[in-house]
């Protein structure tokens, strides 16, 4: 069963005033298919277009509105989310089926990293009592519930703020557990972590899919990290998918022909435990520094 389908979908934003004129194409006529239950790397170097994809996919960001036909189509289990530059009407029941996971946590400091996992049902309980905060005991449960499943139980009447950035991201992981979602999208999760924090988080994400069946599309930064955890990884590159297929065909060679110059803004990592990548320029005579057309991928 497809969990997520995108067809078609294209963005555009209006450059910030003093820049060049016109408009710039964060997506470029993107369309996927990801299956019910897959664990998905989306990775691109900066600017590539992964964060914007991720909006597009919550129902967040609309997509440009095409000339004919159903262009910008982002389905959900089946449901249309938005098509041709217009939400669908049950765009709400249909977010409370994705949870995004941020790359700043987006957790209320000044509330117990429990009453922020608890947040992740306001989604499905009553209006009143989710804006009064009367969580009953069985919701109490589950919250703690999520928060052993990441390691956190210890810290769930700690107020957030004074919690490690890897701390708060696991928070959020268990509020998306909370919230019961089919799908998990996490953006950049581990973008400013320390290596251990970053390993914990992937971990964490990795044992949901693999126990709950839950469809995770994670973003990230470095390749290393999307060959470890991810069967599948999907490229962007100027807002357009360049690859999709094994992560572990993502050699260097590879990223080098897909990115040029910033393939080593991919590889440097050495922090999981397995051999460094190699230099660049030593893989195949391939030249670090020579750019490759995009479009001619």
């Amino acid at each position: 069963m497809t969990a997520i389908h995108v067809g078609n979908l294209s963005k555009t934003f209006a450059r910030p005033p003093g820049g060049h004129p016109g408009k710039a194409r964060a997506l470029d006529d993107v369309s996927l298919d990801i299956g019910k239950g897959e664990m998905v790397a989306l990775i691109g170097a900066s600017g590539s277009g992964k964060s914007t994809l991720i909006r597009h996919l919550s129902g967040l960001v609309i997509a440009d509105r095409g000339i004919i036909g159903r262009t910008g189509e982002v389905t959900i289990a089946g449901e249309q989310m938005q098509c041709n530059g217009r939400l669908s009407p049950h765009v709400r029941r249909l977010r409370a089926d994705v949870a995004v996971i941020f790359q700043q946590f987006n957790l209320v400091g000044r509330l117990s990293l429990l009453e922020n996992v608890l947040l992740g049902g306001l989604g499905r309980i009553g209006f009143w009592r989710g804006s009064l905060g009367r969580f009953n005991r069985m919701e109490k449960l589950a919250a703690m519930e999520a928060l052993a499943r990441v390691g956190m139980a210890d810290y769930a009447m700690q107020r957030a703020s004074t919690l490690s950035g890897g701390q708060q991201q696991r928070g959020a992981i268990a509020r998306a557990l909370v919230q019961k979602a089919a799908i998990i999208l996490a953006d950049e999760p581990i973008a400013s972590l320390d290596p251990e924090s970053a390993r914990r988080v992937m971990d964490s994400l990795s044992t949901i899919n693999a126990e709950d069946g839950t469809t995770v599309v994670v973003s990230l930064h470095q390749v290393a990290y999307a060959k470890k955890y991810c069967p599948r990884a999907i490229a962007l590159a100027q807002g357009r998918v360049v690859f999709d297929g094994p992560s572990r065909a993502l050699d260097v060679p590879t990223l080098c022909t897909l990115y040029g110059a910033q393939c080593e803004e991919l590889l440097m990592d050495e922090t999981l435990g397995a051999e460094p990548f190699p230099p660049v320029d030593d893989v195949g005579g391939v030249p670090p520094l020579r750019a490759v057309g995009i479009r001619g991928v």
